[in-house]
């Protein structure tokens, strides 16, 4: 069954493009943010963010699209401003929220500064208004939270650690560090940043998740949630 988060996500996404079906998308996205089911639209960069998100709420318990919050990719960075057009004080009026990595962090803040969310807007300034920058990006925080041996045993478990010792005799990667090995061993082939998101979040001691990502779910916690406290590895 198709869920509210689900249908607004999906009407956002092709209302944000802007093509032959902008018109009825964008009706179906102000229905149900007029309604009371939709809480909060978490803005991310890619669905590896999302699948990431997703499996941390999953691991305290949560499910968000049982809450109301939407986690919308939005297919790079460079779209955030469309995006938080049409969704923040100057559009529907949604609660927004959001996740970038590092190189990103420019799209994000003046998107949040031309809609009138701030001024000059440095990273502690994007905090308060729930979107979390990311050093370097979401794979290199995961990396570096488990540590490269934990890495490989999760990259076993999937099957793909012949492909990786492989993949590390390239000589572009021989002189590399491994955890840089690591972290372009997952951007290689479509779609292995979120099957190893899931993965690398669900390997995660929940003490040690990086501290974006646990700022940011405890950001978008229900106010009677116990979760809502980030974990003691984000003070």
């Amino acid at each position: 069954m198709e869920t509210t988060t689900g249908r607004f996500r999906v009407a956002v996404r092709e209302w944000a493009a802007d093509g032959a079906e902008a018109s009825a998308a964008a009706a179906v996205a102000r229905e149900l943010a007029a309604g009371t089911e939709l809480r909060t639209a978490v803005l991310v960069e890619g669905v590896s963010d999302h699948v990431a998100l997703d499996a941390l709420a999953a691991r305290h318990g949560r499910s968000l699209d049982a809450e109301g919050i939407a986690v919308v990719p939005l297919g790079g960075a460079t779209n955030i401003g469309r995006f938080v057009h049409l969704l923040g004080p100057q559009g529907l009026g949604v609660t927004l929220a959001g996740l970038c990595d590092a190189g990103e962090e420019g799209h994000f803040s003046r998107a949040l500064e031309r809609e009138g969310l701030g001024h000059d807007l440095a990273r502690a300034d994007m905090e308060p208004l729930g979107f979390y920058v990311c050093d370097a990006d979401l794979e290199e925080e995961l990396i570096r939270s488990l540590g490269a041996e934990s890495v490989q045993r999760v990259v076993d478990a999937q099957g793909d650690l012949r492909a990786f010792r492989i993949f590390q005799k390239q000589p572009a990667q021989r002189e590399r560090e491994i955890e840089r090995q690591l972290r372009r061993f997952m951007g290689t082939i479509s779609g292995r940043k979120s099957q190893y998101a899931r993965s690398l979040v669900d390997a995660l001691d929940l003490a040690e998740v990086p501290r974006p990502l646990d700022r940011l779910l405890a950001h978008v916690s229900p106010p009677s949630s116990p979760s809502a406290s980030p974990s003691a590895s984000a003070s």
